[in-house]
């Protein structure tokens, strides 16, 4: 059949080799992605730490924004959180969570709003992003996490995620400390890095896990049921993918495609760009599920580390949305499993209802803010 064109968000930039820009660099070929991804002369800007318990302690401890000599050993902690996540049952404990909410909604004849049904919406709709998107794949991790009441973890994760990257509000931060101190307060008893790097996690999944859920629904939800549902995944991921780029700097002065990047130089790798270079893909623009660069995802073995990483340079063509390199998200799977369990029941159940998507503004995710459709 033919597939959809779906055009980039207009702001995203097109392939050319690395622009210099804000005093540093953006990068948005896929190789050159690639290269800075998996170069350790590029590194993550590193979290200064702060009070025990707070939310610059977390930022401070995270596998995510550690120097590269703590790195390794904390990211070990959250693969050894995940090592025992069957990501079959998350998606299964999902699909489940997902249903018996809408059995709920479908019920009460009302639609739900941020989680809370009848709140101002018309009858036979479901507000994806609040009933289900933030509150399923949290919910389930949460629990198989081992914290006590994986249903309040949800909205203090929640705020931990509005507040983890640089440049949040002071109130934000406030509201990201007392949801750190909850966290904690739920956690099992184990050492603070770990109980940290296991907080980290959901986290992670919280914002990019909700963006995946969003965008399949949007794109999906009318697509042919004979589509699997791990191959619209991995399309939305390259063509309208939740987390659109990420950060590095450069250690010392090195040569990129050509440009000479000075030491401390910060670069902006965007996902969303490198996911469409004509390069990579003839027809970039073009949604085409099940091609030969997405054999392995959703739980496909070929090229996978042992972690869970995935090794890029034996699958040239992929999305680069779960990053590369040793800073690959070690949770691509479990994010997928529970993606999946989602989306599968929003399509054998719910049709578009052809209102508008709105977006929260951020500079390096894509997540709706409000995604309405309607049972079947």
């Amino acid at each position: 059949m033919s597939w959809p064109m779906i055009p980039p968000d207009p702001d995203t930039p097109p392939c050319a080799p690395p622009v210099p820009a804000d005093g540093g660099w953006v990068v948005t070929r896929h190789a050159d992605v690639v290269a800075v991804l998996t170069d350790p002369r590029y590194v993550v800007p590193v979290a200064p730490g702060g009070p025990p318990g707070t939310l610059a302690w977390l930022r401070g401890t995270v596998s995510r924004f550690s120097a590269p000599d703590r790195h390794p050993g904390r990211r070990a902690l959250g693969v050894a959180a995940l090592r025992d996540l069957d990501p079959d049952e998350l998606r299964d404990a999902a699909a489940a969570l997902t249903t018996r909410t809408l059995d709920r909604l479908a019920a009460e004849g009302t639609s739900c709003r941020d989680g809370n049904a009848g709140d101002g919406g018309a009858a036979g709709r479901v507000e994806v992003m609040g009933a289900l998107a933030r509150r399923v794949p949290l919910e389930v991790l949460a629990a198989r996490l081992g914290l006590a009441d994986p249903a309040a973890a949800v909205p203090a994760v929640t705020a931990v995620a509005a507040a983890y990257h640089p440049g949040a509000d002071p109130a934000a931060v406030a509201r990201a400390d007392r949801a750190v101190a909850a966290l904690l307060a739920m956690s099992p008893l184990a050492p603070a890095e770990t109980t940290a790097n296991r907080i980290g996690l959901l986290v992670q999944a919280a914002d990019a896990t909700a963006g995946l859920i969003g965008a399949a629904v949007r794109h999906g939800l009318a697509a042919p049921a004979a589509l699997d549902t791990a191959d619209l995944l991995a399309e939305v991921l390259r063509l309208d993918p939740p987390v659109r780029a990420t950060r590095r700097v450069a250690t010392g002065a090195t040569r990129l495609a050509g440009r000479d990047i000075g030491p401390d130089a910060p670069l902006l790798l965007r996902f969303d760009a490198a996911n469409r270079d004509p390069a990579v893909h003839p027809a970039p623009d073009r949604f085409h599920p099940g091609g030969p660069d997405q054999a392995d995802y959703a739980g496909r073995p070929t090229g996978a580390g042992g972690d869970g990483q995935l090794a890029v340079a034996r699958r040239p063509g992929r999305a680069l949305t779960f990053g590369a390199g040793p800073r690959g998200c070690p949770g691509e799977r479990h994010a997928l499993a529970l993606a999946a369990g989602v989306v599968e029941v929003l399509r054998a159940r719910c049709r578009p209802a052809g209102t508008p998507v709105r977006y929260a503004p951020h500079p390096t995710l894509r997540v709706p803010t409000s995604l309405e459709v309607m049972f079947r």
